[in-house]
């Protein structure tokens, strides 16, 4: 497929991307759906590293700015979303910055929590139809993710070659409530003609005053009428609605205060009218109907429950003493097969009638009903408990692509059509050019296609000092896109001719491709290969770097790079405590490295810089919440709080594990060793803040900004 042919937009990046310096042209293609590559006339190529950055080298190149490594949880855009305030929204009319509902672990209990939207971005993937046994539905590409009673689990296995991971069965079960029934029979009611009346007929028989009544005045005796109908309620919400819903169908009412506020009571507002046409006309909206609608009945249900309904998370109930408001209350939950039973009147002939089944049956209500007071349908705060039938009953790959949606969320999860979700983590990037830290990072980005050019003439000047070049420091080089561009072997080649040495650091396989340039560069100038791989569990991988190559892929690229005669070293960063710094771990992983061909293996603790430091902390909260206290500890500076590296105490402990497991696997100190200006195995392990780590892409921020 030929760019060229591809679709270009000018605007498609909007305002944000108004003041980049040398956009040429903005480009979409169905090869990267969902991506745009903004591609620019850099001015420079070589990016110096500022003089107080603790970097083992001054210059750099990025070819590109984002990465295409990006994860994609994602779900159709019909999935319905959990909202703050109990409502369900569709997952395409989700926008960052809205409330929705996400998780969090309290000791062993988990529980529904209020959290913001960070991001939200679109893809076109293979998609598969998870169909649970009460009936839920759930369209979402292969690789998403939703929490099983025995942990998170993928949709879809892996593809051949890709390693292991968890996946869904018909032996797993699904956390959460769910829908009971397919998305598309799980609508919102229409505000129709017939839901207004059956609202107004719910509320006004429930809570409503009508009087219509002759009186003789006291001073004469003579006859005089009083018409007069009024709400009053506490809730605005629902007396808005019903004012709103009058006012439609052409009753005007005022809207007075009908009690003031006090410490001990709230404020009430009342709407109000007196004139006989609008008594009238009140009277016909709120008679019961011959025929019923399905429309009406919601209505009213919705109606009836803000003027008498109570939920206090456990149960559901309409209470009067009206048999006709009783009996219409069950016809209605009958007709929309939400299940119920009639609770005993009391002493004051009171009866309720109550909804059964848990929260699958409430949410159900919730969102075919819809009524109006919002703080009677909240969530957070009440424990995740799992009523219905949530068993998988099948996955089924649909055999096409479909058009994906997904969101980013502070807590790492979110409620879709009503189980517990996944999502992705956003970088914390793009900043610098007004470009959102997540989406962005991922679907705009920014290519320099005249970087070879352009370094060409910064090499050739009398200034250049030849010193040591180092490529991926920010974004991996090799990331799929450059499969289209090929910026790289332009990059090489200037770096060879002009007696540069370099050095490359990818997790991409793509740079097999470049292995005969490679070695022919070698011939003229110091190169320096190396491949990031610091976690051998796929699974884990999977979770820290989603997208990226998995083990066995960098390990095959390992061994491509040592059997063209290279040396290939590894940078084993970051490792993560307690979940990749066992001696187990780092044995299998030095092992494997060492049976790949790889030259030496650096490794060091994971980094917690502000802004990646955020994210990971979430992901860590969701996915391992006991080890929060520990990395706490671990990474608590003199003051208090958080500081950037592990204490010098776990870093000493590393080093020696590493060291250990080096001497088992053969890996010698050389005298040649180098590695970006580097001059001994030592150096290149030892400080551990002075390394940069280029792996956790989900959470790195990048060291300096690419300058065009």
């Amino acid at each position: 497929m030929r760019w060229e042919t591809q679709k270009l937009h000018d605007d498609v990046a909007g305002p944000a991307l108004l003041p980049m310096a040398g956009l040429v042209r903005s480009v979409q293609t169905p090869e990267f759906d969902g991506v745009t590559f903004h591609e620019v006339a850099a001015k420079t190529a070589l990016n110096k590293v500022p003089s107080q950055s603790n970097m083992p080298f001054r210059w750099t190149i990025n070819p590109m700015r984002g990465c295409l490594h990006q994860c994609r949880y994602c779900l159709s855009p019909d999935t319905l979303i959990m909202m703050a305030d109990g409502r369900q929204r569709r997952l395409d009319e989700i926008r960052v910055g809205d409330k929705i509902i996400g998780t969090h672990l309290s000791g062993r209990y988990r529980y529904y929590t209020e959290t913001e939207v960070n991001v939200v971005w679109r893809t076109r993937k293979p998609a598969y139809r998870v169909t649970l046994e009460d009936g839920t539905e759930l369209i979402a590409s292969g690789n998403h993710r939703f929490l099983t009673e025995r942990g998170w689990k993928h949709v879809a296995p892996p593809a051949p070659g890709e390693g292991q991971r968890p996946y869904l069965t018909t032996n797993n079960s699904l956390m959460g409530f769910g829908l009971g029934c397919a998305t598309e029979k799980y609508q919102y009611p229409a505000p129709s003609a017939q839901y207004r009346r059956g609202y107004l007929t719910g509320m006004i028989r429930g809570d409503g005053m009508l009087i219509d009544r002759t009186y003789d005045r006291k001073s004469n005796g003579k006859p005089y009428r009083v018409t007069i109908f009024r709400l009053a309620l506490t809730d605005s919400d629902a007396l808005t609605r019903t004012q709103e819903y009058l006012t439609q169908e052409n009753v005007h009412t005022s809207l007075k205060p009908f009690v003031t506020g006090r410490a001990s009571r709230k404020p009430m507002n009342m709407i109000v009218t007196s004139t006989r046409d609008n008594y009238a006309r009140i009277l016909q909206l709120i008679s019961w109907p011959t025929s019923v609608a399905d429309e009406w009945e919601a209505g009213f249900l919705a109606g009836i429950f803000d003027a008498e309904g109570s939920f206090s998370g456990s149960a559901l109930r309409v209470s009067n003493s009206d048999e006709e408001i009783l009996q219409h209350t069950e016809a209605a939950l009958k007709s929309l097969d939400i299940p119920h039973i009639r609770e005993p009147a009391n002493d004051k002939g009171v009866a309720s009638v109550r909804v059964t089944g848990g929260a699958t049956s409430y949410r159900r209500f919730f969102h075919l009903v819809n009524p109006a007071i919002s703080r009677k349908l909240k969530m957070a705060g009440r424990a995740v408990k799992t009523f219905s039938n949530l068993k998988v009953s099948s996955v089924e790959a649909l055999g096409q692509e479909q058009s994906l949606v997904d969101i980013t969320t502070g807590t790492g999860d979110f409620i879709a059509n009503g189980v517990i979700s996944h999502n992705c983590f956003a970088r914390k990037t793009h900043e610098y050019l007004d470009l959102d830290a997540g989406k962005d990072f991922d679907s705009q980005i920014v290519v320099k296609t005249n970087v070879a050019d352009v370094l060409r003439a910064e090499l050739a000047k009398p200034s250049w000092g030849h010193e040591h070049v180092a490529l991926g420091t920010n974004t991996d080089p090799y990331q799929r896109a450059e499969g289209r561009y090929r910026l790289m072997p332009g990059i090489i080649q200037a770096l060879a001719d002009s007696g540069t040495p370099f050095s490359i650091l990818t997790k991409g396989p793509l740079l097999k491709r470049d292995l005969p340039l490679l070695k022919e560069a070698a011939k003229k100038v110091p190169v320096s290969v190396a491949v990031s791989l610091a976690i051998m569990d796929t699974e884990l991988q999977q979770m820290v770097e989603p997208g990226t190559p998995d083990s066995r892929a960098r390990l095959s690229l390992i061994k491509a790079i040592t059997d063209a005669g290279l040396e290939c070293n590894v940078l084993a960063m970051p490792i993560l405590p307690w979940l990749t710094d066992s001696a187990t771990h780092l044995d299998s992983l030095h092992g494997a490295l060492a049976e790949a061909g790889a030259s030496w293996v650096s490794t060091g603790a994971l980094h917690l810089r502000p802004g990646a430091r955020e994210w990971f902390m979430q992901w860590l909260q969701a996915e391992f919440p006991k080890l929060v206290p520990k990395y706490r500890r671990l990474y608590r500076g003199k003051n208090g709080q958080f500081t950037t590296y592990a204490s010098a105490e776990y870093k000493k402990w590393l080093g020696q594990q590493a060291a250990q497991a080096r001497r088992r696997h053969g890996f010698i100190k050389r005298e040649d060793f180098t590695w970006r200006g580097r001059t001994s195995p030592e150096q290149a392990d030892a400080p551990n803040e002075a390394v940069h780590q280029p792996t956790l892409e989900a959470f790195a921020t990048p060291a300096q900004p690419a300058l065009f």
